[in-house]
């Protein structure tokens, strides 16, 4: 699936992804392919991407290798996301 992480400042990330989990309000859950259709407010926590993944230089400080394989994390203080045909957009802060 596709994701993007937008910024005040920039776009974080815009790439391919096995899967993506998120900080909800009601507790941390994760997408895959072919998910339905979701909109969701974002808490602070952590933004984890799984995939083979490959991260632009200029960004590339923002984020943390997680323990898992594969496992790409971003610290965020809140936001918004979308999710709709396979496509995540996540407005952070």
């Amino acid at each position: 699936m596709k994701v993007e992480i937008v910024t005040p400042e920039e776009i974080l990330f815009n790439g391919e992804v096995n899967a993506v989990s998120v900080p909800g309000v009601n507790g941390e859950f994760q997408m895959l392919e072919n998910h339905a259709p979701i909109v969701s407010v974002l808490t602070k926590g952590y933004v984890k991407l799984y995939g083979n993944i490959e991260l632009r230089e200029s960004v590339a400080s923002r984020f943390e290798k997680g323990d898992k394989k594969n496992e790409f994390l971003l610290a965020i203080n809140g936001g918004t996301l979308e999710l709709n045909n396979n496509r995540v957009v996540i407005l952070a802060d």
